[in-house]
């Protein structure tokens, strides 16, 4: 009997929504062969993670185990999957393989770090596979809201295991292959051991709307607008962008495309082929030339993104544009929980603008790109899994997606990340932990969340700084009296008198009654002056300042 085994492991996206990445493995315990399912990334806030650019997985397990990953597969180009892929090339050294759309987002990111294109291979979809070791994987098409978005059909020695990547059932997606019934239920045809799903909107019980019926409501709003039109959505959903322009178009307004990503996205979409029919569209500087009640700007920033052009348009101008009373301001997208904050600052702004702010709220301008709970259960009836494994959602999620499947009288499994699970037998199991985190990327270094960095970060700027300096002679006896300077604190305290003077003051009777080992000894010094300086600050302001201490010693 084969003592080989086949596991999913998720790294990241299990337990949370982005940051995806699952390990898929077979083979001897400790020796499997491995392949990866999507790399991305999550967005830092100043709330948690101050300063940081991008979130990434703790891919430290996987990267200690290079010589066995065979492949990293990418189901579509949403950066919560294939944003991190170029960071992690190098250490992780296997190719990458994605369909025609997502390879073009994928290579862009590659040349920017200096790796050739051909770091990303171009698969068909199903039913062409590639074989990565023991596996021979598919790309299955599905609905969502990015264009030639994928499932993975995975078989292995132990059989076919289905992972379903982001999607929704859609017949008419507008952009994007249509979800093909038939296609998908063809797939149970061997048995399907083990299907790993998306769990994003498992308490959505209604029934998930096609993108196709947003059209007539959009078309309306923006005929009946008076002056310029602007509207942001997700800069990946090809679709919404679509049916947005053609709205303007059809309104016979000009469109113009405002941020990089948005740009990007179009092209990627045209030289694929996946969009066709794209409204011409007018530059920047063309705007200026076009009366407001003729112009309508799609833009990037729906999810309050400081840089982005609906934030810098919301501050004043951008590119030369600027908003004023009259016009009006569509949000056709959902805010993600943790963005309400930036949103609702941006929507704030163009208010006191005198601009029109539309919102999703209606549910008339925006559908999820997301399977709500009853399509869930029909990609269940369709596949017949033995083993459902949730993934793609908070642990709430997760453990409702696990009872879901529990109900449907199939086996279901809570494993976030970290949790390894063991797919072989008649039952899964979750057979061992390893350990997982966060990577940030701060400015162009990666450290670890636990580094202490961030964390430092945070209390500085919860309690401001206190850098302290003192300077001895060879007899350890201090010349003149020790100074202060502060960041981020009030100048005055309780006490009505200058901050700095208190700490000085208190720092200075310190070191006047500091016994000899202690004036002889840096680090008692040290200890004992941020002591006093945090405990000063304490009485005068109410608050325990970080504190650096520098001591110089002159040494004849």
């Amino acid at each position: 009997m084969s003592s080989d085994r086949l596991i999913y492991l998720p790294l990241g996206g299990a337990g949370e929504i982005g940051m995806n990445a699952y390990v898929y493995g077979y083979g001897a315990p400790g020796k499997e062969r491995l392949i990866l399912v999507d790399l991305g990334v999550t967005f830092a806030d100043m709330d948690t993670s101050p300063g940081v650019d991008l979130i990434f997985p703790d891919m430290s397990w996987l990267i200690e185990r290079r010589d066995q990953l065979e492949a990293i597969f990418i189901t579509h180009a949403h950066e919560d999957h294939v944003g991190a892929v170029a960071q992690f090339y190098d250490q992780l050294g296997a190719p990458v393989f994605a369909r025609a759309f997502t390879a073009n987002i994928a290579r862009r990111k590659m040349t920017e770090f200096g790796y050739s294109e051909k770091s990303v291979r171009t698969v068909s979809a199903w039913p062409e596979v590639t074989q990565a070791g023991p596996f021979s994987v598919g790309f299955v098409p599905i609905s969502h809201s990015i264009p030639e978005s994928s499932g993975m059909v995975i078989d292995t020695p132990a059989g076919r295991v289905v992972h379903s990547g982001d999607f929704k059932i859609d017949a008419n997606p507008v952009v994007g292959e249509p979800f093909d019934t038939d296609l998908w239920a063809s797939l149970a045809e061997p048995g399907v051991k083990a299907l790993m799903c998306d769990s994003t909107n498992v308490f959505s019980t209604h029934a998930g709307r096609s993108e196709s019926t947003l059209g007539p409501d959009i078309e309306a709003l923006i005929a009946g607008a008076k002056g310029m039109v602007v509207a942001t959505t997700f800069a990946s959903n090809v679709a919404r962008v679509k049916t947005l322009a053609e709205a303007a178009d059809r309104a016979g307004r000009s469109v113009c495309l405002l941020g990089r990503a948005m740009r990007r996205m179009i092209e990627a979409s045209v030289e694929t082929g996946v969009l066709t029919g794209f409204p011409k569209t007018i530059s920047p500087e063309e705007v200026k030339e076009v009366p407001r009640e003729n112009v309508m700007l799609l833009v990037t920033g729906s999810q309050g993104e400081r840089r982005a052009a609906s934030a810098q348009l919301a501050q004043g101008k951008y590119q030369g544009i600027s908003l004023k009373e009259g016009d009006m301001f569509l949000f056709s997208s959902k805010t993600i929980p943790g963005n309400e904050r930036g949103v609702i600052k941006i929507m704030n702004q163009f208010s006191e603008m005198g601009v029109d702010v539309v919102d999703e709220s209606s549910g008339k301008y925006h559908v999820s790109g997301h399977a709500n709970r009853p399509d869930l259960e029909a990609l269940q009836d369709l596949l017949q899994p033995s083993v459902v494994v949730p993934m793609h959602g908070e642990h709430r999620h997760l453990r409702e997606h696990v009872k879901l499947a529990n109900s449907k009288g199939r086996q279901g499994v809570l494993a976030v990340n970290g949790s390894m699970v063991d797919l072989t037998g008649t039952k899964a199991q979750i057979c061992d932990y390893v350990e997982t985190g966060r990577t940030y990327l701060d400015g162009s270094i990666k450290i670890g969340a636990m580094d202490g960095i961030v964390r430092d970060r945070i209390r500085m700027a919860l309690n401001g700084h206190v850098l302290v300096n003192v300077i001895l002679d060879e007899s350890n006896e201090p010349l003149g009296e020790p100074w202060c300077e502060t960041m981020g604190l009030p100048e005055e305290g309780r006490s009505r008198a200058p901050l700095v003077d208190v700490l000085e003051e208190d720092l200075s009777q310190f070191m006047g009654r500091a016994g000899r080992r202690t004036m002889a000894d840096d680090e008692k010094l040290e200890d004992g002056l941020r002591k006093v300086a945090r405990q000063s600050a304490q009485t005068e302001i109410g608050k325990r300042p970080e504190v650096t201490v520098i001591i110089s010693r002159l040494i004849e």
